[in-house]
């Protein structure tokens, strides 16, 4: 039997679905959520000896059960069965829910954090409490676990390599990615849990880690609130879900512990802050951000299979500094048929002939760096009438500008790579295939509604800082500014969007911040 399949028989895997009665857990630390942060976090502090207990929304899924069909996965590892919207429905939100997080589903796309952002974190944003070159022992420990190392052009599928040659040929900078994998089986399914383990997500490595250093994990208990007395969390209680993580059982966990640390993520974590009225300085939930993608979808005479091979292997990061306009980097997408269909333009009949084509298209994103510029500030994490969290972010003017330029940009060098036609997400979409369409895209309908946007990254929303009037957290340990035993570990805590992928931004800062943690701690 693989150390995976152990885990799930482990008496320290608890699943809140199949509590008969409520629970009453205690530990020297709860951690809320199991992704990027909170792995890191648990299996530092039980690494250091402590005891931990990591509470988790979502269930406990293992290769077994990822089929590669949306139908059956999806519900099980997407908030909201992968039908998160912002308020508006303007945009469709990815983001991850099983133990392991977003890690589970993520495309492996590895970067540390520009050093240029960490400086402007502090410059701009008053974070004084570690430097770059704190982080990079960090990260360095986090890739060897990891095994994060950067792909050879000869590996790209066509999808990404057609994305790398037109940037080539239009004279822009482009580079092979680094991904957080072993032995990989180009399944090209990471959104939908890895079938092989090849994928070193939370799922194969920080969270065995952790529980074999003792942590314990709650899973499919939602934390509804902290309880604060005299400055200090006293308890968290969780409501125990369903086996399907969706619906009340019933029953509830009550978990007691000297520190707390919340890592639910960017949304979730200013949700449970929100609910449990810590809030005083009304900067929790705020300058949320989402790296707002657009898609470019190319046809070619010869096959592409985007479906096929790692999702990501190529970037370009040539636009992502515009100066005083929102500035833009270029990846690939694979292309499920679920995601895919919902990406394509057209309906019934047109819809179906574009769908047959597949084979031969690529597809292409935008995504937009939030938060650098007072003209893009992010959104907003409100709460819902049933407590869910709800994240209003209207696109403001610089955005669309930003969509507009970027719409331009990848037609360019998808022609440039031999595209025979390209696309754009509109309704109904504008078809190019000369060189001079591409001023067809200023012509277009650039608002909410005619144009698919979305996301897959989320930042922000409980900021650190060592001003505790703009910010919501210490920057030298992410402690709460006025709740001594409370912290936040995970990416809600960027002042600003980061410009690229966050999950090893996560992955260092958690492990540099754990590590912090369990000094005190064991003091």
């Amino acid at each position: 039997m693989s150390k995976l399949s152990l885990l799930r028989a482990s008496p320290n895997l608890i699943d809140g679905s199949k509590a008969a009665s409520d629970l009453e857990l205690s530990a020297d630390v709860c951690v809320v959520g199991s992704g990027a942060g909170g792995a890191v976090t648990a299996a530092v502090l039980a690494q250091a000896g402590l005891s931990v207990i990591v509470v988790e929304e979502g269930g406990y899924h293992d290769a077994s059960e990822f089929t590669m069909r949306e139908l059956e996965v999806m519900p099980k590892l997407y908030q909201e069965a992968g039908q998160r919207t912002t308020a508006d429905l303007g945009m469709s939100i990815l983001q991850g829910r099983a133990v392991g997080g977003t890690t589970v589903v993520n495309w492996t796309t590895s970067f540390r954090t520009p050093e240029d952002v960490v400086d402007r974190w502090a410059k701009k944003h008053h974070v004084g409490g570690f430097k770059y070159a704190d982080l990079v022992p960090h990260y360095e420990a986090m890739e060897a676990r990891l095994g994060i190392h950067q792909v050879s052009v000869e590996s790209m599928n066509a999808n990404n390599r057609k994305l790398f040659e037109g940037c080539k040929a239009m004279g822009w900078h482009a580079e092979p990615l680094r991904r957080n994998v072993v032995a990989c089986a180009q399944t090209g399914q990471c959104g939908l849990g890895c079938p092989v383990n090849a994928k070193r997500s939370m799922l194969v490595t920080m969270i065995p880690d952790a529980m074999d250093a003792g942590a314990r994990v709650l899973h499919r208990a939602r934390v509804d609130k902290l309880e604060v007395q005299a400055g200090q969390v006293k308890a968290a209680y969780a409501t125990l879900l369903d086996a399907e993580a969706r619906g009340a059982t019933g029953r509830r966990a009550k978990i007691s512990a000297r520190r707390f640390v919340l890592s639910g993520g960017a949304i979730n974590t200013p949700a449970v802050l929100l609910r449990s009225a810590i809030n005083e300085n009304k900067r929790v939930g705020v300058r949320t951000f989402l790296h707002p993608v657009i898609a470019s979808v190319a046809e070619y005479d010869e096959p592409i299979d985007p479906y096929a091979g790692a999702p990501q292997s190529a970037a370009s990061h040539h636009f992502a500094n515009r100066g005083d306009q929102v500035g833009v980097f270029f990846e690939a997408a694979p292309s499920y048929p679920a995601l895919t269909a919902a990406v394509l333009p057209g309906f019934g009949e047109a819809h179906r002939k574009l769908f047959e084509s597949v084979g031969r298209m690529a597809l292409h994103v935008a995504l937009t760096v939030d938060g650098f510029h007072d003209s893009s500030p992010g959104g907003v994490v409100k709460l819902r009438p049933s407590g869910a969290p709800l994240l209003d972010y209207p696109i403001p003017p610089a955005h669309w500008e930003a969509f507009r330029f970027a719409q331009k940009r990848l037609a360019e060098l998808q022609l440039a790579s031999g595209a025979k036609a390209v696309l754009t997400i509109h309704e109904p979409p504008c078809k190019m295939t000369r060189a001079k369409d591409v001023e067809l895209i200023d012509t277009l309908r650039w608002e909410t509604g005619a144009v698919a946007v979305f996301t897959a990254h989320q930042m922000g929303g409980a900021a650190m800082g060592d001003d505790a009037e703009t910010s919501v957290v210490r920057s030298e340990d992410l402690r709460h500014h006025s709740i001594h035993n409370l912290y936040v570990i995970d990416g809600s805590v960027f002042p600003t969007s980061l410009g690229v992928n966050p999950q090893e931004s996560i992955y260092g800062l958690a492990h540099l911040m754990a590590n912090r943690l369990a000094t005190v701690a064991k003091g």
